[in-house]
């Protein structure tokens, strides 16, 4: 991954990962997987890896955070999900990400 500094917009970091692979978009179902936007394919949490991470801020508004995943999982599919920060959040999104942190299946890295 290049320097997080440089890519201040989510829209710069979705492009650039995009271009490294990370071409799906997941979203968390209500019986709490990880699946693609088209619901063909299903994870649990032991199939995959928090790659990386981006925190991104508003800039108008501080309150207006969001966070945006990398993910890979054991089959090599590459992609991505996003969520906010606060009572906008998605709590099925944080419990998913949660359990994929305690099973130790992500990457230690603090945002540059």
């Amino acid at each position: 991954m290049s320097d997080k500094v440089e890519e201040r917009s989510m829209v710069n970091v979705t492009n650039r990962l995009f271009k490294d692979g990370y071409k799906t978009d997941f979203k968390v179902t209500d019986e709490g997987k990880l699946t693609t936007m088209d619901s063909k394919e299903t994870f649990g949490p032991d199939q995959v890896r928090i790659v990386d991470h981006y925190r991104f801020e508003g800039q108008s508004n501080p309150d207006d955070m969001s966070i945006l995943y990398a993910l890979e999982t054991t089959t090599g599919l590459k992609g991505t999900i996003s969520n906010s920060y606060g009572p906008y959040a998605d709590e099925k999104v944080d419990t998913f990400l949660k359990q994929v942190e305690d099973l130790g299946k992500n990457l230690d890295k603090d945002d540059k």
